[in-house]
C-alpha cells in the first residue's frame, strides 16, 4: 500500500501560548500519560536457577539492528503527533529498528502502566489513568497514516477493570478496519482473568489473529508470571479455538529462563493440543539488573529443533529464533505482505 500525501506530517497544530504567571503551564497529554502511575518494580535480586556462566557478551546470532533512518523517524513521528504507545518502545524491545524503519508498530492500548508486574518485563507498574475512549480512533488514523494492511494490537493487564479492558480491544479493532478497509488486525490478549465473556467480546470483533503469550514453561510460571496462570491461559486458548475455529489461535514463548528441552516440547504439546496453530518462540532478553536473570543464551539449533517439533506436531505456523517475538514480523505468518518505502 502506497503511503498518501502528507502521511507523516504532523498535525499537532501551533503551540499554545504562554499561561498565566499565577498557573502552572499545563502539561502536555502524552506527558501526562506517561507519568500517570509510574512505579518502577523494585530493585531486588532475583537468584538463578543454574550455575553454568551465561557468558560476557551476546553471541552473534543477537545482534538487532540500530534504531535510527528516515522510515524510523517517520514512525516515531506519527505516534508522538497522535499521543500512542507502542509495546516496542514501553517494553524496550531489540527489534524496534527494525520494525519502525518499515513502518509498523505494535499498538499498545489502554494506557502504558500496568496493574500487574511480571519480572520479565520492563513496562511500568502502578495505578493507570482511566480508560482513554478516543484512543482506538487513534490507533485506527496512525494505521492508517503508516500504510499498515496488517495491524498488531496488544495492551497492559487492567484488572481493574470489569471486563479488563475487552470491549476497549473490541472498539480497536472497528476503529482501525473503519480507517483501514481491507487491513487485517491481529490482537495480543491478556488473560482477563479467565473471565469467558471477556474473550467473547473481543472474539464479536473478529480479529483476524488471536493472539496470547503463555510466555514460559509450566514450572517457571510462579516465578516469571507470579499473576497469570498456565492452565489460565491454555483455557482460554482452547476457548477462543473452540468458539472462534476460524479465527487462528496464536502464542508466543520467551527461553532463556531456565526451562529445559522437555519442558518446552511439553509446552508446544499442550499448545497443540488447547487448539493454537501459531506459535512463536525467541530468546529472553533482561532489560536490567531488577529483572529475573538471564539463565542462558538458547543457540539457533536448539531453536530449529523446536520449529520442527511443532511444526511435526501439527502447529501450522512456528517461527522459532533468538530474536524472533510474538509481534515480530507478525504479518509474514499471517501471509500479509507490507508496504516497505
Amino acid at each position: 500500500m502506497e503511503p498518501t500525501d502528507g502521511r507523516f506530517t504532523s498535525d499537532a497544530g501551533p503551540a499554545s501560548g504562554a499561561a498565566p504567571a499565577a498557573a502552572p503551564a499545563a502539561e502536555p497529554d502524552s506527558d501526562r500519560r506517561t507519568r500517570a502511575g509510574e512505579r518502577r518494580k523494585p530493585l531486588r535480586s532475583y537468584k538463578r536457577i543454574t550455575l553454568d556462566p551465561v557468558g560476557p557478551r551476546r553471541p552473534d546470532w543477537l545482534k538487532a539492528r540500530i534504531p535510527s533512518g528516515k522510515g524510523y523517524l517517520e514512525t516515531k513521528s506519527v505516534l508522538r503527533t497522535l499521543d500512542l504507545h507502542t509495546v516496542c518502545e514501553s517494553a524496550n524491545c531489540p527489534n524496534i529498528g527494525d520494525c519502525f524503519s518499515r513502518h509498523t508498530a505494535t499498538f499498545l492500548i489502554l494506557g502504558n502502566v500496568c496493574t500487574r508486574s511480571c519480572p520479565f518485563c520492563d513496562i511500568r507498574s502502578g495505578k493507570p489513568l482511566p480508560v482513554d475512549p478516543e484512543e482506538p480512533r487513534r490507533v485506527g488514523d496512525a494505521a492508517r497514516r503508516l500504510g499498515l494492511r496488517y495491524v498488531v494490537v496488544t495492551s497492559v493487564n487492567r484488572d481493574e477493570l470489569p471486563d479488563g479492558g475487552a470491549s476497549h480491544f473490541a472498539a480497536t479493532i472497528a476503529a482501525i478496519r473503519e480507517a483501514n478497509p481491507g487491513a487485517r488486525v491481529e490482537v495480543l490478549i491478556p488473560d482477563f482473568m479467565g473471565d469467558p465473556d471477556a474473550l467473547r467480546i473481543v472474539l464479536r470483533a473478529r480479529p483476524d489473529v488471536l493472539n496470547h503469550n503463555m510466555e514460559t514453561v509450566r514450572r517457571l510460571y510462579p516465578r516469571a508470571r507470579p499473576g497469570g496462570r498456565y492452565d489460565r491461559s491454555l483455557a482460554l486458548l482452547a476457548q477462543a479455538a473452540r468458539e472462534a475455529p476460524d479465527v487462528p489461535a496464536k502464542s508466543g514463548v520467551m527461553l532463556g529462563l531456565g526451562e529445559t528441552v522437555e519442558e518446552v516440547e511439553e509446552l508446544l504439546r499442550d499448545l497443540h493440543a488447547h487448539g493454537c496453530s501459531m506459535v512463536t518462540l525467541g530468546q529472553y532478553l533482561p532489560p536490567s539488573g531488577a529483572h529475573l536473570p538471564l539463565e542462558r543464551y538458547v543457540p539457533p539449533a536448539e531453536f530449529a529443533h523446536y520449529r520442527e517439533y511443532g511444526l511435526a506436531l501439527g502447529i501450522r505456523q512456528v517461527a522459532s529464533g533468538p530474536l524472533v517475538r510474538s509481534s515480530f514480523h507478525a504479518e509474514e505468518q499471517a501471509g500479509v505482505e507490507i508496504y516497505v518505502p
